[in-house]
């Protein structure tokens, strides 16, 4: 079974929201470039709110992120996977990412947006216990996965969903406003 890292966090001081994935598929390893795949949702709804469109080259949409105080990152540094599922993770195998030095680092982050359930059960089990008392941010939310292999909810409901929450966000007003 291969053994995949993640990549360095998109992120400067200005990040104000973390979104965190699991861990890139096959084709965002390959390209080296978070969301790679087509058919992925990711960059078509963050293209709403950021204007980091898909079509933008990927540094473009990278620079439309921090511009708008949005970082990305995922849970796991690595682990050994077949595929690109997150339920072909082998969880004996996973090393999550340094949270305390990069809370540390990104102090304004107020919300964490978890892209999935796999990367919700994996920073609760894997990197909550390793907080301790090193600053964390107040607001979780997992929003729906926004991978092709997520069928059970329409695009246009993760659509609505995901900019909801980040015009929310991003506005400074708590989830229920």
């Amino acid at each position: 079974m291969p053994h995949v890292r993640s990549f360095a966090p998109i992120a400067d001081a200005r990040a104000r929201v973390l979104i965190l994935g699991s861990m890139p598929g096959k084709a965002s390893l390959a390209a080296g470039q978070y969301y790679a795949h087509a058919q992925n949702l990711f960059w078509h709804i963050l293209g709403e709110v950021t204007g980091a469109v898909p079509s933008l080259p990927y540094a473009a949409r990278a620079g439309a992120l921090k511009a708008r105080g949005i970082a990305l990152w995922d849970v796991l540094e690595s682990c050994a996977r077949e595929g690109s599922l997150d339920s072909d993770i082998d969880d004996a195998t996973i090393s999550a990412n340094d949270f305390v030095s990069f809370y540390r680092a990104h102090p304004r982050i107020a919300h964490v947006f978890f892209n999935g359930a796999k990367a919700e059960a994996c920073y609760r089990k894997y990197v909550l216990p390793s907080l301790g008392d090193a600053p964390a941010p107040p607001s979780y939310r997992r929003l729906p996965s926004t991978s092709p292999a997520n069928a059970s909810m329409s695009r246009a409901r993760r659509q609505r969903l995901w900019k909801r929450s980040l015009d929310l966000a991003l506005a400074g007003r708590p989830r229920g406003a």
